[in-house]
């Protein structure tokens, strides 16, 4: 065995228990340092590739948009967009806000989700779609066997279907086959208008027929729900219908041939930046097309910040243990006097004495983020059954289950890029902190270091 890493071995592992012990003290610190950064940063990416997928999966993966408002003409541009190699689905689409009413035992509850009115999708698109609606367990089931059936389908062939996200039909008590009442904002500002000229009539007539235009203005869009879907998206689940286009178009007295903008799913979503070049070459100037990344920046930007926030937070743990170590090879240094002397009168040069205790941080580095990396991969396969424990142990809910329901529990990825950041990041800072101790150890003068024994 070589010299210097002979003796950094022995010095690791010396006869005193105080130099165990605080030799111990530095592989866990890089351990813990190492083991944090492994499992935050992979619950990190785990979250941030959950809500790509749930966007990929509900959202479409571009849209056009008429840079003045809605598009009057919706025809020439979806007929050329449907047209093109890789493009799977392209609808018009009428989207917004309206006021639904749903009457059931519980009671009549009101609220204001967001309408999408969609062509109804064939193909590929409607098997993917029907993949979305929400399984439930088969009544007809065996007792005992646990089959599960989808709830409804995702049929809005009909004007008067609509098809709704999990979360919204379990706040409102909706069932499938259940009726919903659909109110169109637009008319909000013309029904308050005619309750202002009904109040201020002149005679009882007048005011008759104000009342009569009242009622005929607030006569709801009643809807029947075909199916219940889940699309992994919270923000859609609990706050989108989906509606035949012309049921939208009624809502929002548009005429047939307007849209709010035009959706496109394509083969390959992550490709979507291609296909943004190619219907910006084909249509004109007054379209604005974007891709999902760009509809949902400022969602993608908030997680990428957090997350590299907290690499650096965390670094700084890295450096604290980095510091433990460093404290550890002084302590040796200082303890060692006498032997690094015996050393250098020997004839050991000053690089060798020096490599020494660089060869005791690469030990301690390796050790820490070998253990780190064990320690936090197991963390990581195991992290729901520990959530699970610690929060009956301490009554603590570690993370909402409405958010990571059966869909894997807390979601965590663990990136080969990450771990050799983590793994190189902290491997370094022990070297870097082995400098010190090994220039003390390598200026010490013979004489002097024999003298103090």
């Amino acid at each position: 065995m070589l010299f210097s890493p002979f003796i950094a071995a022995r010095y690791l592992k010396p006869k005193r228990l105080y130099l165990s012990i605080i030799s111990i003290i530095s592989v866990i610190g890089v351990s813990l340092a190492v083991w944090l950064l492994i499992v935050v940063i992979a619950v990190f990416t785990g979250y941030g590739e959950r809500i790509r997928d749930g966007i990929l999966g509900a959202e479409p993966h571009l849209v056009v948009e008429n840079e003045k408002g809605m598009i009057d003409d919706f025809e020439d541009p979806f007929l050329a967009i449907r047209d093109l190699p890789g493009v799977e689905f392209v609808s018009p689409v009428v989207s917004g806000q309206v006021i639904m009413e749903v009457t059931n035992e519980r009671g009549t509850y009101r609220r204001a989700p967001m309408i999408r009115g969609i062509l109804p999708p064939e193909g590929r698109e409607l098997e993917r779609m029907r993949g979305k609606i929400k399984q439930v367990r088969d009544p007809e089931a065996p007792e005992g066997e646990e089959k599960f059936v989808p709830e409804g389908d995702f049929d809005i062939n009909g004007f008067y279907s609509a098809v709704i996200g999990k979360n919204l039909a379990a706040a409102m008590g909706i069932k499938l086959g259940d009726k919903i009442l659909l109110f169109s904002p637009t008319d909000v500002d013309k029904l308050m208008d005619a309750v202002s000229k009904a109040e201020n009539a002149d005679s009882e007539g007048e005011k008759a027929k104000w009342f009569s235009d009242i009622r005929e203005r607030t006569a709801p869009q009643e809807l029947t729900v075909s199916g219940i879907f889940d699309s992994g998206n919270l923000s859609v689940d609990g706050n989108v219908v989906y509606t035949h286009l012309e049921t939208a178009q009624v809502l929002y007295n548009c005429d047939l041939e307007q849209c709010h903008r035009i959706a496109i799913r394509t083969d390959d979503g992550f490709r979507a930046d291609l296909y943004q070049q190619k219907i910006e070459s084909i249509l004109p100037d007054r379209f604005r097309i974007l891709t999902w990344g760009e509809m949902h920046r400022a969602l993608f930007d908030a997680v990428a910040g957090e997350r590299q926030m907290m690499y650096l937070i965390l670094f700084m743990v890295a450096i604290v243990a980095s510091f433990c170590t460093m404290n550890t090879m002084i302590t040796v240094t200082f303890q060692k006097r006498a032997e690094i002397g015996l050393m250098k009168a020997l004839g050991a040069r000053e690089e060798q004495v020096a490599s020494v205790f660089l060869f005791q941080g690469v030990i301690v580095g390796l050790l820490g983020v070998a253990f780190g990396l064990l320690i936090g991969w197991l963390t990581v396969q195991y992290r729901n059954e520990m959530a699970g424990w610690l929060g009956q142990q301490f009554g603590i809910n570690f993370f909402s289950m409405e958010v990571n329901d059966e869909k894997g529990g807390l979601p965590a990825v663990i990136r080969m890029k990450d771990v050799l950041i983590i793994s190189t990041g902290s491997f370094l800072l022990c070297v870097v902190a082995a400098l010190i101790p090994a220039s003390i150890a390598a200026s010490m003068q013979p004489a002097k270091a024999l003298r103090s024994e």
